[in-house]
């Protein structure tokens, strides 16, 4: 391979990273800022994400005999596992939480052939609806974060305020006015410049990473050795089966871009492949992951179907995480800049949700059912989180989220109305525009 082609890939790789580094970094901020972790262990949190999404990129660019769909995906982690993993730790503590993911993992991994058999189960109107609730149930996050943050001093403040609706604004303008790459960018692009404006205001604390290192090494087991609870386990599994709905939906759309078609056994190893990624999570304390939808639309923008491309991204992806100082600058992002970035971020799954369910037969009574229960209850219980206050814990971590609630609804009410029927084609979800769902 020439010198030339050698830095084509590098800079593809680059954009893959950057089209994709303002959600993968979000995660980690938003749990852990809602586990008050120290900044130095938020740092860690957001450089062993980096990290781990760059090698479980590689588990999935290669096809193996058992390992990897050999499709340009990079992966992430996953928003589906936002607020379980908050609840987990806040209820059981953090050690539960990636016991959990690494029970998921292993589920996965295991079950991986029964899944891609049974994936004629998820329609269109499962995967739309589990979308758009997934965007419904973050958006409050996203709301609290304008404002300040749960619990701030501050909270609602007119330079909260202001920032966040300023970095919202930039955003759209990005978007409204910006051609190719940089509109794709749009997202990193308003964190950075509404981190810039409130250091100017005073407002950004650079002491973390003055404080931080240069490099270290991954530390398994960092907040302690795992502990294994039935009702997060069980919790972990369904955002494990929720993450593989998603994925399976974007592998459609990076076979069509790419001219590829895929099968059972191909499916198979892409469901392993995240499998031990969530597993590579629990071990190293980072988390649950899945392909990101958004680079999807970056393939199809360049047009470069390769996999080396994404085989470079998850490279600079594991330098990166070896760095710290990089993640610690991560850290330093006022809750109001996050706040007015997630709230476009989340509305963005809404509007993919919105989008997949367009295909779907809303002449039949059953899908408007599956929809209107689905939404309303995992709406509801974001809500009304206490719904369930009643129940045993074990039960009430299960049910007490309102993605969880919503996507259990939802694949149980298309069994129930349309077992033993002909059913819908797998979907393609959106990828024009790489702001997509991404979860």
């Amino acid at each position: 391979m020439n010198e030339t082609k050698k830095m084509r890939i590098f800079s593809l790789g680059i954009q893959h990273v950057l089209a994709m580094y303002a959600g993968a970094i979000l995660v980690p901020l938003l749990v852990g800022r809602a586990l008050n972790l120290t900044a130095e262990q938020l740092a860690y949190l957001v450089s062993i994400d980096l990290l781990t999404c760059g090698v479980a990129t590689w588990l999935q660019a290669r096809k193996g005999k058992y390992l990897g769909i050999g499709l340009p995906a990079v992966l992430g982690s996953s928003f589906v596992a936002v607020t379980p993993m908050i609840a987990i730790g806040s209820q059981y503590g953090i050690p539960a939480i990636y016991g959990s993911i690494i029970a998921a993992g292993l589920f996965i991994v295991i079950c991986a052939v029964f899944f891609s058999k049974i994936v004629k189960l998820f329609p269109p109107v499962v995967i739309g609806t589990v979308v758009t609730i997934i965007g419904l149930a973050l958006i409050p996050t996203g709301i609290k974060n304008m404002a300040g943050g749960a619990n701030s001093e501050n909270f609602g403040s007119l330079d909260n305020l202001a920032l966040s609706f300023g970095v919202l604004l930039f955003i759209l303008i990005l978007n409204r006015y910006a051609r190719g790459f940089v509109k794709s960018l749009a997202v990193l692009i308003g964190i950075i410049a509404g981190t810039l404006i409130a250091a100017l205001m005073g407002k950004v604390n650079f002491s973390p990473v003055q404080e931080a290192s240069w490099f270290h090494l991954p530390q398994p087991f960092y907040f302690g050795m795992p502990t294994f609870e039935l009702g997060p386990i069980i919790t972990m599994i369904i955002v494990g089966t929720v993450v593989i709905i998603e994925s399976t939906g974007v592998f459609m759309a990076l076979s069509k871009i790419c001219d590829q078609p895929i099968n059972e056994k191909d499916l198979a190893r892409g469901y392993r492949a995240e499998g031990l990624a969530f597993v590579l999570g629990g071990i190293f304390n980072a988390f649950p992951y899945n392909t990101f939808a958004q680079n999807v639309g970056l393939v199809q923008l360049s047009k470069v179907k390769t996999t080396n491309v994404v085989v470079a991204a998850g490279g600079i992806l594991v330098f990166l995480g070896l760095i710290p100082k990089v993640a610690a600058f991560a850290t330093i992002i006022p809750s109001a800049v996050l706040g007015g970035a997630t709230v476009v971020l989340f509305g963005m799954v809404v509007s993919s949700g919105i989008k997949m369910l367009q295909t779907v037969d809303f002449g039949k009574q059953s899908n408007l059912l599956i929809v209107a229960c689905s939404v309303s209850l995992g709406l509801g219980v974001t809500a009304v989180p206490d719904l369930f206050a009643q129940l045993p814990q074990s039960i009430r971590i299960i049910v007490s989220d309102g993605i969880i609630t919503g996507s259990l609804s939802a694949i149980l009410l298309n069994i129930f109305f349309n077992l033993g029927f002909k059913k819908e084609s797998l979907p393609v979800p959106p990828v024009a525009g790489t702001q997509e769902a991404h979860t």
